[in-house]
This record gives structure tokens, sequence and C-alpha cells, in this order.
């Protein structure tokens, strides 16, 4: 296999994993939702889970999503 080929594998294997892991994890899924919602509620105790709840109806479907699969 060429050096390229290679190189477009890794690259294409990449960006499937990242996407794939915004998508179920509510860290990188929601970051802009916090960003624009709860930037001001420091870490721990479930307050950052219960602002962006708080906040359901404003936040995008990617983050709902993210946000349900944490509850299975």
């Amino acid at each position: 296999m060429s050096k390229l080929n290679f190189a477009a594998i890794a690259v294409a294997v990449a960006l499937s994993g990242s996407a794939l892991a915004q998508s179920s994890d509510p860290r990188g899924a929601c970051k802009a939702d916090y960003d624009k919602f709860c930037a001001g509620i420091a870490p721990g105790g479930g307050r950052i889970v219960a602002c962006l709840n708080a906040k359901r109806d404003q936040l995008s479907d990617t983050c709902k999503k993210a946000l349900d699969s944490r509850k299975k």
C-alpha cells in the first residue's frame, strides 16, 4: 500500500471516529450549547447536565440525542 493511500485511510478513520464521539459524547455534542447557555456553570455534581436539561427546548438536536443516550 502506498504512503498516500495509507494516509488517506488514516485520515478517514480519524474523522469518522471524531464524528461518532461527538454524537454520543455529550461533552462534544453539547459544547456549542454549553458555551451559549451554560458557560458560567462550574463542572461537577451534575450542574452542567442540569443546566442543559433546563434549556432543553433551545438545544441542538445533536445535543439532545447525546443527553438522551446518557440516560440509557
